[in-house]
C-alpha cells in the first residue's frame, strides 16, 4: 500500500501550549518561518491529503492550503486525542498518521516507515518507538477506530498511550529519534533548536 494514497495527515497543533505561556506553539518562530510550516513542508508530500488539527487562529493555519479542523466543542483542549478524533472524522482515506506541530524535523520516510509497520505486524495502530519509550503522538491509525476514540473520550479516560495500547500496536522504532523528532516544549527548547540551525 501507498501512503501518498492510503494515509490523511494531520499536524496536531490543537493545544494551550501552557508551556509556551499560552502562545500558540505552531505559530513560533523556526530559522524564520512558524514551526507550522516546516511540518506541513515535511509531510504534506508523503500523504494523499494533510490536515491541520488547530482550536486558535485557525484562518492563519488555512494559508498553508491544509483543510482545517477543530475539537469537538465538547472535547476541545482535552488533548491529542481530541485533535486526533476530529482528524479521523475528517480524514477520507484508510489510514491517518498523527505528528505534533513541534516537531518541525520529520524523516521523509516516516509515513513509509509508519505503514510498513502496520501491514507488517497486520494491526489497525503503528506507533513511534524512540530513546527507550513509546512515543503516542506519532502513530498511524486505521479509520475505523474512531468510534472507539470517541467513547474512550466520552467516557473521560483520557491518555493517549493507553488508548493506544489496547489496540495491541505495531512498534515502529526510529534510531534516529533524537536528531529526527527533535521537539519544541519549551522557550528554551525552541532558542536551542534554532542556535542549532
Amino acid at each position: 500500500m501507498n501512503p501518498q494514497t492510503a494515509v490523511t495527515g494531520v499536524i496536531l497543533a490543537g493545544g494551550r501550549a501552557e508551556r509556551m505561556g499560552g502562545r500558540d506553539k505552531g505559530l513560533l518562530p523556526l530559522a524564520g518561518e512558524p514551526l507550522i510550516a516546516h511540518g506541513v513542508r515535511r509531510l504534506q508530500p508523503q500523504v494523499a491529503e494533510l490536515l491541520i488539527s488547530a482550536n486558535r487562529n485557525q484562518d492563519v493555519y488555512r494559508a498553508y492550503n491544509c483543510r482545517v479542523v477543530g475539537d469537538d466543542p465538547d472535547l476541545r483542549f482535552r488533548g491529542p486525542l481530541a485533535g486526533v478524533l476530529a482528524a479521523l472524522r475528517a480524514a477520507e482515506t484508510p489510514y491517518l498518521l498523527t505528528a505534533p506541530c513541534d516537531s518541525p524535523l520529520l524523516p521523509a520516510d516516516y509515513a513509509r516507515r509508519m505503514l510498513t509497520a502496520l501491514e507488517r505486524e497486520q494491526t489497525t495502530v503503528s506507533v513511534a518507538y524512540g530513546e527507550g519509550c513509546w512515543q503516542p503522538v506519532f502513530a498511524l491509525l486505521s479509520v475505523t477506530l474512531r468510534e472507539d476514540l470517541a467513547a474512550w473520550l466520552t467516557a473521560g479516560a483520557g491518555g493517549a498511550g493507553r488508548w493506544l495500547h489496547r489496540h495491541r500496536p505495531a512498534r515502529v522504532a526510529f534510531a534516529d529519534w533524537s536528531m529526527l523528532f527533535r521537539n519544541v516544549n519549551t522557550p528554551e527548547d525552541l532558542a536551542r533548536l534554532d542556535a542549532s540551525g
